[in-house]
């Protein structure tokens, strides 16, 4: 997939990559070098996006999926030991 530089230094992404990258008109985009050549572009992240991606790790933390389980019984059921 390729595209033009129009003489402003714009670029039009093309559809599929929009898509791919979940990019819509009005979103902010965050364009990075890389060290080995090339650029990254990706869709910004919104603070309401942020926000739930944090409420949703902070609920991940909190879980307690082996309860009534020691860390050391939680270990020999993880190494097959009886």
């Amino acid at each position: 997939m390729s595209t033009k530089v129009t003489v402003k230094g714009q670029v039009t992404l093309p559809k599929a990559v929009r898509e791919a990258a979940g990019i819509r008109p009005g979103d902010r985009v965050s364009v990075r070098v890389r060290p080995e050549g090339g650029v990254l572009v990706e869709r910004e992240a919104n603070a309401r996006e942020q926000s739930d991606f944090r409420r949703t790790l902070t609920a991940m933390a909190r879980r307690r999926p082996f309860k009534g389980f020691s860390t050391e019984e939680v270990m020999k059921l993880t190494r097959g030991e009886e």
